[in-house]
């Protein structure tokens, strides 16, 4: 296996890096404030001109949908080539969606590319693709534990030309936002099939489809993590052309593990650009301060625990770019046991390193005058966004079980 960066990925780091220097971390407090202001004026969800102006610029200089794998439509990049570019992007809050490359639009893009029809990639992918809307993906329900997806009780029922759908959904991230247009709904359409994960199926629905309503916005720690947020849902009675489905009845998990593989691995690049900015954070403060005598940055624990990030941080960037490999060279499937791995470590291991940071930068560290307290919220949730930890756990332990007979 070789991790080194091949030209054509390395000119795409400089750009990227470049179009972070000079566009994204300048424009992050003008985001917030103007989040901020659409927040006093009762619609934090309002698009803001600062992320559509940084769409526009990424676009022009060719930065854009670097993500999607094996298609014309992307940078042609595998994942091995994407992984570095996400990191550099996920170190702003704001980064990936200034280049198109943000979840759970990604994800989406991904399967309708894989699985969608020419009809699908014409009404949906494109304008995605081109940044025009956004999407959603219903999965998750209140109601059940659904990080076992079989528990999942919402129902995608045929009648004649059409598919009835009914159900709670939520943590249905990106719903709120007004430019979110269609979302991927999983239900049940077999609920009797002996094979429970034959049960269920997939279905595009477009959010202004009769009988879709938002119960409420979420909040995460407090925050309603608007602009892009996540919403609960109720579906009732909501009708689409059978058309719609995806793939066709009874593989909604077989869609799923395509969709969940390429997330995961997106998630844990992101994650370790999160975790070298918190770093980067960190040896700046303790530099520029002084405690009980001597500069924070000559304490001994502040040492042990700069020492230990960079161990951390380089241990989760070779086993995610050996995932990233994996992916390329295996197929998904057979990298199943690798991107649990990252899944379970990249954010447990930016939640330690965010940690650290906030505490060398004492009281600071939790106020919004540095993005610390915001990257821990996001790095808290994605334990649980894709698979808690424990499932992965499980599933690594099975694996591994597997390999000794």
């Amino acid at each position: 296996m070789q991790f080194g960066y091949s030209d054509k990925t390395q000119k795409l780091r400089e750009r990227v890096t470049a179009f972070m220097d000079q566009n994204v971390y300048p424009a992050e407090h003008a985001f917030a404030d103007e989040v901020r202001a659409n927040r006093a004026q009762g619609n934090p969800w309002q698009p803001t001109r600062v992320m559509e102006q940084l769409k526009e610029k990424a676009r022009a200089q060719g930065l854009w949908n670097l993500f999607l794998p094996a298609s014309e439509k992307g940078a042609g990049l595998t994942n091995l080539e994407y992984a570095p570019l996400c990191e550099i992007m996920g170190r702003s809050e704001i980064g990936p969606e200034s280049f198109n490359c943000n979840a759970p639009d990604t994800g989406n893009m991904e399967v309708l590319e894989r699985y969608g029809t020419p009809e699908h990639k014409r009404q949906w992918l494109e304008p995605l693709l081109a940044g025009k809307i956004r999407s959603a993906f219903a999965m998750t329900e209140p109601d059940v534990a659904s990080s076992d997806a079989t528990n999942i009780q919402a129902r995608i029922e045929r009648d004649g030309g059409d598919y009835v759908i009914n159900g709670r959904k939520w943590w249905t991230t990106g719903a709120p936002d007004p430019r979110c247009k269609i979302l991927i709904f999983m239900g049940k359409t077999d609920p009797d099939n002996a094979n429970k994960h034959q049960q269920q199926s997939m279905v595009l629905v477009p959010m202004d489809s009769p009988g879709v309503k938002l119960i409420r916005p979420l909040t995460v720690f407090g925050d309603d993590d608007a602009p892009h947020g996540h919403g609960e849902f109720v579906f009732e009675n909501v009708r689409v052309p059978a058309s719609n489905i995806l793939l066709g009845e009874g593989r909604g998990f077989e869609i799923a593990q395509g969709r969940l593989g390429p997330g995961r691995i997106h998630h844990c690049m992101r994650l370790i650009g999160v975790a070298e900015r918190a770093l980067e954070l960190m040896c700046k403060r303790v530099k520029s301060r002084v405690a009980f005598g001597k500069p924070v940055a000559d304490q001994g624990v502040t040492l042990e625990r700069v020492a230990n990030a960079r161990i951390m941080i380089d241990q989760a960037r070779l086993l995610v770019l050996n995932a990233a490999w994996m992916m390329d060279t295996a197929g998904n499937k057979v990298a199943r046991k690798e991107i649990a791995m990252i899944k379970v470590a990249a954010p447990n291991m930016a939640l330690t390193v965010i940690d650290w940071a906030i505490q060398a930068h004492g009281a600071a560290g939790v106020s919004e005058d540095f993005p610390l307290a915001s990257m821990y919220a996001k790095a808290r949730t994605l334990r649980l966004a894709d698979g808690p930890d424990e499932v992965h756990r499980a599933q690594i332990g099975r694996l591994e079980l597997a390999r000794h007979g």
